[in-house]
C-alpha cells in the first residue's frame, strides 16, 4: 500500500514519486495551501496539497487531526527559510497528487504532544497514547532490549523453555493470583510468581543453560516500580558458581546497554557485601552515582543528654547516623521542614540537623541547632571529625531502630542527592550486592523468613548455622544494581535435599508442610540434581531505567494502575452467575455490602 516510511525521506529522495500512508497529525491552512504533518511509526512528513489540484484539495479540506490517510506526493525541497533542524525529514516536503481518507476518526480525548495529560486519562485511552512519540520509543526500545539479550544468550548456548502459566500455589512471600478449576471441584491453579521451581528441575532434567522472557504475577501492594503481572529475564545455569552467573549477567548487560543505548558500562562491576551497602548507605540498592554516605555515630551518642539520640544508641537495634551535606548550611527553613516530612514517610520522627558556621567552636555560636545544647563537647568534636564537615556544611542525623534509620536517612541521602545534583557523578553507577543474610526475623510472626527464597544456598561453611544461629547465616545471593534500582537478582540453589531439608526447619516448615508444597521438587532433588543457579531480571525495570521514564507503566503497553486496574478494558469485572456456577463459585458480600443491606 505505502513505498516508503513518513519518516524515512530526505534530500536522497528529490524527484522521486512516493506513497506514504499514516496518521494526519496536524492540517495547517495556509492562504489557500493546505499542509498536513502525516505520522507514521518512523516519524513525520509534511505534505503540500495545492489548490490547483482540486480532488485532493477537496478532500483535505475535510481532514482532521488522526484521521488515517494515504497519499501519492512527489518529493522536493522546501523553500528556503522554512527548513526544520528538529525534525529529520525537514529538508524536504511532499507535493500531493492525491489523497485518500481511509479511515475518519472522532476527535481524539487529547493532543498527542500534550504533556499535561493526568496518567488516568492516558490509561483508558491507551491505543491514542501509545501512539505518542515517547511511547512509540519506548516500546522499541523494551524491545530492543528483549532483542538484544536474546542473541548474547543464544550466542552463550543458551536455550529458551516456556514453562507453564497454570501450576500449583505455593503461598510463599506475596499472594497468588489463584484460578479455578471447573474441571476439579474446589481446587484451584495458581499464577507463577516466578518460574523458580520449574527452572530448578530444568537442571535437574539436563538442560544445561535455560533461558526464559517470562510472565509472573503477584497479588500485592503496587508502586511505581511494581505491576500486578510482570516480565522477567530468567536464567539458570548448571555446574557453575556465584562467580560464573554474575561473569554471564555482567557481560550480557555491558554488551546489551552499548547496543541499545551506546552507552559503556564500567569493564568489572563493583562489588559491595550487604552489610557494607546497609551501614554505608542506608539500602541494599544504594544509587552509587550519589556521593553522600552515613556516617556511624551510635557509640559516641551513648551517654548525650539529648534522649533522642541516647535512647537509640542504648537500644538493641538501635542506630544513631549522620548524613554531612556539603554546602547544606545553605538549605532553607523551609527545605529543612520538606526534608523532615519526607523522612516521616519511612518512619522516621523527625531530622534533627546542625549547620555548621564554624567547626572549631564546639557551641550553638559554631554548630547551628536546637540539639547542640544537649550535646556535649567530645561527642560533638566526633561528629565534625567523623563526618569531616567543613565551615559551610549541613549535618542531618537520624536516630531510632536501625532498619528505621536505614531506610529513612538512606532515602533522604538520594533525594537531597538528585535534588542537589552538584552530589552526583557518573550517569550509570552499576554495583553487585553480595553476601545476602538467608534469614530476616518476623518480629510480628516470631520466625525466620527467607530474605530472597528457601531454595537459596547458604555460603560455603555457613551449613552448620542453619540449625544453631539463623542470624548470623549467609547465603550465595547476588543483586545487580544500577542507579538505586534492583534490575537483577539470583543465587546458587540448594541442589541437596539435605540441605534443603535444613532450611525449611529453620524457616519452622515442617516435613509435612514442605512435602505439600515442594514435594515434586524434594523428590526431583534426591535424582542426581546438579549445582546449578540462576539471575532474573525485570525487563520492565530495565526499559524504565534506559528510557528515564517516570514508572513502569510507560513501558509496559497495557499496564494496570495502582489499583490493579486496566482502565481501558475496565478489568477486572463482573462474571455473569452461569461462570460462576460452573466454577462452582459463590461471591460472599463484603461487610461494607453487609452493611448496606
Amino acid at each position: 500500500m505505502r513505498t516508503h516510511y513518513c519518516g524515512e525521506l530526505n534530500r536522497d529522495h528529490i524527484d522521486q514519486e512516493v506513497i506514504l500512508c499514516g496518521w494526519a497529525h496536524r492540517r495547517r491552512d495556509h492562504g489557500g495551501v493546505i499542509f498536513i504533518d502525516l505520522r507514521d511509526n518512523k516519524g513525520l512528513a509534511q505534505i503540500v496539497i495545492d489548490p490547483d489540484t482540486k480532488e485532493a484539495f477537496s478532500t483535505a479540506e475535510s481532514i482532521r487531526n488522526e484521521y488515517v490517510l494515504k497519499v501519492t506526493c512527489k518529493v522536493r525541497l522546501r523553500p528556503e527559510g522554512t527548513v526544520n533542524k528538529n525534525l529529520p525529514t525537514g529538508e524536504v516536503e511532499m507535493l500531493a497528487s492525491t489523497v485518500e481518507i481511509l479511515n475518519a476518526s472522532l476527535t481524539p480525548p487529547f493532543m498527542l504532544d500534550d504533556d499535561t495529560i493526568t496518567e488516568s486519562i492516558r490509561l483508558e485511552h491507551r491505543f491514542i497514547d501509545l501512539r505518542r512519540d515517547q511511547m512509540q520509543k519506548n516500546m522499541k526500545l523494551r524491545y530492543d532490549i528483549s532483542k538484544n539479550i536474546r542473541q548474547y544468550l543464544d550466542h552463550e548456548s543458551f536455550i529458551e523453555i516456556e514453562t507453564p502459566i497454570l501450576t500449583r500455589s505455593t503461598p510463599e512471600g506475596a499472594r497468588d493470583y489463584l484460578v479455578p478449576s471447573r474441571v476439579h471441584h474446589g481446587e484451584f491453579f495458581a499464577l507463577p510468581q516466578s518460574p523458580q521451581l520449574f527452572k530448578q528441575i530444568l537442571m535437574v532434567s539436563g538442560f544445561d543453560r535455560y533461558f526464559q522472557i517470562a510472565k509472573c504475577f503477584r497479588d500485592e501492594d503496587l508502586r511505581a516500580d511494581r505491576q500486578p503481572e510482570f516480565t522477567q529475564i530468567d536464567i539458570e545455569a548448571s555446574f557453575v558458581d556465584e562467580e560464573d552467573i554474575m561473569s554471564i549477567a555482567e557481560n550480557m548487560t555491558r554488551e546489551m546497554f552499548k547496543k541499545v543505548m551506546d552507552q559503556s558500562l564500567p569493564q568489572s562491576f563493583p562489588r559491595m557485601t550487604y552489610q557494607e551497602a546497609m551501614h554505608r548507605f542506608g539500602s541494599d540498592k544504594p544509587d552509587l552515582r550519589v556521593t553522600l554516605e552515613l556516617i556511624e555515630l551510635t557509640e559516641e551518642m551513648k551517654d548525650v543528654d539529648f534522649k533522642v539520640f541516647s535512647s537509640a544508641a542504648n537500644m538493641d537495634n538501635g542506630r544513631v547516623a549522620a548524613l554531612r551535606i556539603p554546602n547544606g548550611a545553605e538549605l532553607s527553613r523551609s527545605e529543612i521542614d520538606a526534608y523532615t516530612e519526607f523522612v516521616k514517610i519511612y518512619g522516621a520522627k523527625g531530622l534533627a540537623y546542625i549547620k555548621i558556621n564554624d567547626k572549631n567552636l564546639l557551641n550553638e555560636e559554631g554548630l547551628q541547632s536546637p540539639i547542640v545544647k544537649n550535646i556535649h563537647v567530645d561527642a560533638l568534636k566526633a561528629i565534625i571529625e567523623k563526618t569531616s564537615a567543613e565551615n559551610g556544611d549541613l549535618v542531618f542525623f537520624g536516630a531510632d531502630k536501625r532498619t528505621v534509620v536505614n531506610e529513612a536517612l538512606g532515602a533522604l541521602r538520594e533525594k537531597i542527592g538528585h535534588d542537589k545534583k552538584h552530589l552526583t557523578n557518573e550517569p550509570w553507577a552499576p554495583v553487585w550486592i553480595v553476601d545476602f543474610p538467608m534469614f530476616d526475623f518476623d518480629e510480628e510472626g516470631n520466625r525466620w523468613n527467607a530474605l530472597h527464597h528457601p531454595f537459596t544456598s547458604p555460603k560455603d561453611g555457613h551449613e552448620g548455622l542453619l540449625e544453631t544461629d539463623p542470624g548470623n547465616c549467609l547465603s550465595k545471593a547476588y543483586d545487580m544494581v544500577i542507579n538505586g534500582w534492583e534490575v537483577g537478582g539470583g543465587s546458587i540453589r540448594i541442589h541437596q535435599q539435605t540441605v534443603q531439608s535444613k532450611v525449611f526447619k529453620a524457616l519452622n516448615i515442617s516435613d509435612e508442610e514442605a512435602r505439600e508444597k515442594f514435594g515434586f521438587l524434594l523428590d526431583a532433588l534426591q535424582y542426581g540434581a546438579p549445582p546449578h543457579g540462576g539471575l532474573a531480571f525485570g525487563l520492565d525495570r530495565l526499559a524504565t531505567l534506559l528510557a528515564g521514564a517516570d514508572s513502569i507503566r510507560d513501558v509496559i503497553a497495557f499496564p494496570k494502575t495502582q489499583k490493579a486496574q486496566c482502565l481501558m478494558t475496565q478489568a477486572p469485572n463482573m462474571v455473569d452467575e452461569k461462570q460462576l456456577r460452573e466454577l462452582h463459585i459463590k461471591v460472599r458480600p463484603t461487610n461494607a455490602e453487609r452493611k448496606n443491606d
